[in-house]
């Protein structure tokens, strides 16, 4: 029986095996004819090394074990002792104590403060330079004086005082009031007299370009222009020259130191002229190497010895050598990030030259030593002087001396008289830098007035350091070296403030240009 199960078993494996082999060959025939039409699936590509690499298991983040705060336990539950009336009492009192600080910081505070002692932390404050002195005496107010005949009076020192009597002397033109002598058509930038002490030949540069002459020996006739139709009189007009010597603002001009008769005058078109006054020619000396270049000039000197130089700054922080027997050279350095608006050459050593610019520094340079390459180069700075606000102008005397004018309200003086003794790049100290004096002046010029600059008298006869400047009140102002006033020149007439003001190089001649290019004189 298990002999003929055995035989049966076999016989229905191999018929099952048999259709197994025939299902196989149909479906492998199926699969073949799908794709030779083009419907089998497409094998996947197998994953490359470079893949299966890219797909590595990141590394777990280490966790940060998190110290929680010890949680409030009950000391009668932990079987500790309480803690002793002292320690208590003392909490107690700290805790009243912090109340008692916040509240006396929130308290009203009703005794005078002494800004000194309630500085910011972190803020500057030095009350020796207060800005804030007299900040409402900062405008303008016209015609009310601060130095006259009471403080002449009261001068103890005779030669001094001998000093301030004759400047306050002084009067004002006669020949002519003020308002009627308009010098220039526009607001005026700059102002001199020619050199000669024959008579009082004033010049005038304004915001347009024009240079105006005034001839201040002519006199008002006394005798009027009769009109026969109406039997009105007329009174003479001055006689005023002018020239449009630029296509914009003079702002600065020198006569020749070996030659009175060539006037040179900078402008803002980028341009110097030299004006012959014997010929009436003004020829172009100086402009920028090509016609579209913009470089606006703020000053320009000559120094006397050397007349075929000509030395000059620019509104955007640079300063030229040129020389005028060569045409192509010239020399321009890099002085400043900001604008220079004035410079001055040593009158003994004009190797040497003062700045004064938008950054407020005041700064000292040596032409004998030049350093750097190509557009980096410049001569030696041997020494700076930081006001607070920007530094108009910088004016040497032939005494060695600087004066600044500044908007922080100051007048500085600074004393380079040992000047003859410095080495090529000397290098001064911050002490030999510091201003000798420092006088307190109103230069809060705004928009519509000329800035205030610090004049010398270039020869002064009785040898006393003397500069002018205007007066913000309708006054020109007159120091001395030493920081002392001898006169405040004013007048009736003056309707504007005569804000560009200069000395005659040596005679006491005093002149003033106002924004309505109106002419101030003092002789």
């Amino acid at each position: 029986m298990a002999r003929g199960a055995a035989a049966q078993l076999n016989e229905y494996e191999l018929q099952r095996q048999e259709k197994i082999a025939k299902n196989q060959a149909l479906l492998k025939e199926l699969q073949l004819n799908a794709a030779s039409a083009g419907f089998a699936p497409k094998a996947q590509p197998k994953a490359s090394a470079a893949t299966s690499k890219s797909h590595k298991r990141k590394a777990p983040t280490p966790r940060v074990k998190v110290e929680e705060a010890p949680r409030r336990t009950s000391s009668r539950i932990a079987g500790l002792t309480a803690d002793s009336e002292v320690a208590k009492r003392k909490a107690d009192d700290e805790y009243v104590a912090i109340q008692e600080a916040a509240k006396a910081k929130r308290q009203r505070v009703s005794g005078a403060l002494d800004l000194s002692d309630i500085v910011v932390v972190g803020k500057r404050w030095d009350k020796k330079e207060n800005f804030l002195v007299d900040v409402v005496a900062r405008g303008a107010k016209p015609y009310e004086r601060t130095f006259g005949d009471t403080e002449v009076k009261k001068t103890n020192d005779k030669e001094l005082r001998d000093l301030r009597e004759k400047m306050s002397s002084l009067e004002l033109y006669e020949g002519f009031e003020p308002n009627r002598i308009k010098i220039t058509p526009e607001r005026i930038y700059s102002l001199g007299f020619h050199p000669t002490p024959e008579k009082p030949l004033a010049f005038a540069g304004d915001k347009l370009g024009n240079l105006g002459i005034f001839d201040a020996s002519q006199k008002a006739s006394d005798v009027k222009i009769e009109d026969d139709d109406d039997e009105e009189s007329e009174e003479f007009e001055p006689a005023i020259s002018a020239f449009k010597l630029h296509t914009r603002t003079i702002s600065a001009f020198q006569f020749a130191p070996t030659d009175p008769n060539a006037l040179y005058s900078a402008s803002y078109d980028s341009s110097i002229r030299k004006l012959d006054l014997s010929k009436g020619v003004a020829t172009e000396v100086y402009a920028p190497a090509f016609s579209d270049d913009d470089e606006p000039l703020s000053g320009v000197e000559i120094a006397e010895t050397d007349p075929h130089v000509l030395y000059f700054s620019t509104l955007e922080g640079r300063f030229g050598r040129h020389d005028m027997r060569s045409p192509s050279s010239t020399d321009i350095y890099t002085l400043s990030e900001k604008k220079i608006g004035g410079f001055s050459l040593h009158p003994l050593h004009p190797h040497l030259i003062a700045t004064a610019s938008l950054d407020r520094m005041m700064k000292v340079w040596d032409l004998r030593k030049v350093t750097g390459k190509n557009e980096w180069r410049h001569p030696a700075l041997i020494g700076e002087h930081e006001s607070r606000l920007s530094v108009s102008h910088a004016a040497f005397n032939c005494a060695g001396q600087v004066a600044t004018a500044s908007y922080d309200d100051t007048i500085k003086i600074h004393d380079f008289s040992g000047a003859e003794d410095w080495g090529i790049g000397h290098s001064l100290k911050e002490l030999v830098m510091a201003p000798s004096t420092t006088i307190k002046h109103n230069n809060q010029t705004g928009r519509w007035v000329t800035i205030l600059r610090a004049q010398w008298q270039q020869r002064p006869q009785d040898g006393v350091q003397r500069f002018c400047i205007g007066n913000m009140n309708r006054f020109v102002d007159i120091y001395t070296s030493k920081g002392e006033q001898l006169a405040q020149l004013g007048g009736a007439g003056i309707t504007a403030v005569p804000a560009v003001a200069q000395f005659h190089p040596s005679r006491d001649w005093v002149a003033a240009g106002t924004a309505s290019g109106k002419l101030c004189l003092w002789m």
